[in-house]
């Protein structure tokens, strides 16, 4: 259950609510199947699956949660080839073209109808809670998934405000200073070989590599023409590798073999036994390397109003 993508936010408030109090919580709105007439359906269910029934998993100050999203699959090409066939057949029988309000009471009546013969698919979006740290880490790959699952909590939780943190130097500016030897990374990281340059401007070129050399000179080339780093591959302490985005989301997260291995140890082979060490000793490196990450990037700034 090792988390692969890290969108971190910080919390506002203290979060003091005790693990049997954010399970009751997470109960008044827990996840439901689909009804025949729904397109989808949201809710919380447990992060340990068919293991526990609890919607929280809790250890060592962290709490682990889990939002389960399921969507009916209804493509847009099926209802526009049932719309046409029926709107064809009406025009053909009653000889006249149907007016637009006319067709879209007709792609209505078709939702409607297919809606309980769609197939269903789901997923789930993994989030822990740090109280001590005084952070929350969603592991989602877009915003539009983070967005969801914060707009889910907040329906859920009283007075529960985050805020996206803001560090005082650009992780744009820096990141790039690292590529084109101005600046030395950190001892602690190592810069991998993935990166996205991007130009400024709209109409600004964009420049992907993977596998890449970027001491090389045509990785300089692109820098000495004006682009800048917005994404790039780095190792933190010979623990975590990811690719970092300028907004200081964390996508590809790997683990060292040390963490994994201590983690396979511990869990002997008893599967609840197995999730329990995967998140104890994953919380217990993100608690460590968030904070260093911040730390990087010249600390946060402080809290906006």
């Amino acid at each position: 259950m090792f988390f692969k993508n890290l969108m971190v936010y910080q919390l506002r408030e203290p979060f003091e609510m005790a693990p049997d109090a954010l399970e009751e919580a997470l109960a008044e709105l827990s996840f439901t199947p689909c009804g025949k007439l729904q397109l989808s359906s949201y809710g919380w269910t447990s992060p340990m699956g068919r293991l526990s029934d609890m919607r929280v998993h809790s250890g060592s100050g962290f709490h682990l949660i889990c939002a389960k999203k399921e969507e009916r699959i209804l493509p847009a090409s099926v209802i526009r080839d049932f719309v046409n066939d029926k709107v064809t057949a009406i025009e053909e029988a009653e000889m006249r073209k149907l007016r637009k309000r006319e067709r879209d009471e007709i792609k209505d009546q078709i939702i409607m109808e297919l809606i309980p013969k769609a197939f269903t698919r789901s997923s789930q979006t993994f989030a822990l809670v740090a109280p001590q740290q005084g952070f929350l880490i969603i592991d989602a790959a877009s915003v539009k998934k983070a967005d969801d699952f914060i707009e889910l909590l907040s329906k859920t939780l009283d007075h529960f405000s985050l805020q996206i943190p803001q560090v005082k130097n650009p992780p744009a500016i820096l990141m790039t200073q690292w590529l084109a030897g101005t600046e030395l990374p950190p001892v602690d990281i190592e810069i991998g070989d993935e990166c996205e340059l991007i130009e400024s401007g709209d109409e600004g070129g964009i420049v992907r590599c993977r596998r890449q050399d970027l001491g090389s000179d045509e990785i300089k080339a692109h820098l000495d023409a004006g682009k800048h780093a917005v994404k790039l591959g780095l190792a933190w302490d010979e623990r975590l590798s990811f690719v970092l985005a300028d907004d200081l989301s964390v996508k590809k997260l790997r683990y060292g073999d040390e963490l994994l291995e201590q983690a396979a140890d511990q869990g002997a082979g008893d599967e609840a036994a197995q999730f329990d060490a995967d998140f104890t000793l994953m919380s217990l490196e993100l608690a460590r390397f968030v904070p260093r990450l911040f730390e990087i990037f010249g600390g946060l700034e402080a809290e906006r109003v």
